[in-house]
């Protein structure tokens, strides 16, 4: 059998891809589970499980390590260069990129490679911002109306800090194809959306299109503000359902990236549905849902987890039970508190973790049980494998 580092030298002289040698130990791994897993404990085991966030021991060693080097350089700098300098952001993404070729490009240590590339995307993304600073005249106080007198630089400024990150994430993707890159990318263009729409409701504003909106009409402007998150959710839930159809078995990078795609689409899906379905108010926070709200929230739940079960992601459950379960819960819940003494927000989470640990136990039961006999076998073939 080939070992790893034979493997990585592989890579390294360009006989395989970083992909296609992730997906041999994914492989091999695969056949020596079979040879010690054996009936319901194998069949329990989920595809999603192949995402895999730590190496082993020693990458959470080298993890301490980088968390003190960088920890130790980022002080080292300030204390001899200015805090306002354009030199500290360019040597911490610099020296994060030559540590990578070592711990990323040759170990393929996955917990440091991640830590690796969240900070070379935080020292680009200060190093933007410091460039910004330099470059445009920014208000030294900030209020509606010097904000108001950025307008015109605005989109530039936009184009320079989520552009560039965007770009900067692509280029080190492609050179050691990290997958948490893939969340920094889809959060980067949800802000530059962001950016475009208030950019657009203000040009409204001031040409006279629209009506400014009152102080009690502030809390429906933001309602439909909405719709933006909402937007850019479901594009991003539907570029990592795209990479988890093109990999069922989850042994590409791809569907690594699927997974932090899913990380960040849930929340930007979950939040603004929850808020129409209850409806809460924004500035105050106060949910008084009516039948039909409870009616449409408990839908909404369901279709969550048929989803979720459906393309074998609990990263898509997790907020739809902090959102949705959680208010849904408290109203079930609240008369049984007011009588026995209970806190609401004890019962909501038993309720909600007896709920997490029969997902997380019986996923796999779970989804042969609802899915199989649910949908065509046309559409189960090209979703995950449901385990027997």
């Amino acid at each position: 059998m080939i070992d790893e580092a034979t493997l990585d030298r592989a890579v390294n002289q360009g006989i395989l891809q970083p992909g296609q040698r992730d997906a041999l130990l994914a492989l091999a791994g695969s056949a020596t589970d079979s040879g010690h897993l054996s009936g319901e404990t194998s069949a329990s085991l989920s595809v999603d499980d192949q995402m895999r966030l730590v190496g082993g021991g020693n990458d959470i060693f080298v993890t301490v390590g980088i968390v003190l080097l960088f920890s130790g350089a980022l002080f080292a700098l300030r204390a001899i260069f200015p805090h306002d300098s354009l030199t500290i952001a360019p040597l911490l993404a610099l020296a994060s990129w030559i540590v990578a070729e070592i711990v990323t490009r040759q170990k393929r240590m996955r917990l440091s490679s991640t830590l690796l590339a969240l900070v070379f995307s935080a020292a680009i993304l200060s190093m933007l911002v410091e460039f910004i600073v330099a470059r445009f005249d920014l208000p030294t106080t900030v209020n509606a109306f010097s904000l108001l007198a950025l307008r015109a630089d605005a989109w530039p400024m936009g184009l320079i800090l989520g552009g560039g990150l965007i770009a900067a994430a692509a280029v080190y993707f492609f050179r050691f194809k990290v997958p948490v890159l893939a969340a920094v990318i889809a959060l980067a263009a949800t802000g530059l959306a962001f950016l475009g729409a208030i950019l657009i409701y203000h040009d409204q504003m001031v040409s006279g299109a629209i009506a400014a909106p009152a102080t009690d009409q502030l809390a429906e402007v933001l309602s439909n503000a909405l719709a933006v998150p909402l937007v850019c959710g479901v594009i991003i839930f539907a570029v990592a359902v795209f990479f988890d159809l093109r990999d069922r078995e989850r042994q590409t990078v791809w569907s690594d990236c699927a997974f932090w795609l899913h990380v960040v689409s849930a929340p930007l899906l979950v939040h603004p549905l929850f808020i129409l379905a209850t409806g809460q108010e924004v500035l105050s926070g106060q949910i008084e849902p009516g039948m039909a709200a409870g009616v449409l929230l408990g839908l909404m739940m369901v279709m969550f987890v048929l989803v979720a079960l459906a393309i074998d992601r609990r990263s898509l459950l997790a907020p739809t039970l902090a959102y949705f379960g959680s208010v849904g819960i408290y109203y079930l819940v609240n008369g049984a508190a007011n009588t026995t003494g209970i806190p609401p927000f004890a019962l909501i989470l038993i309720a909600v973790g007896a709920v997490v640990i029969l997902f997380g136990a019986g996923w796999q039961r779970i989804r042969r049980l609802i899915i199989r006999p649910l949908l065509p076998t046309s559409l189960l073939n090209r979703l995950p494998p449901i385990k027997a």
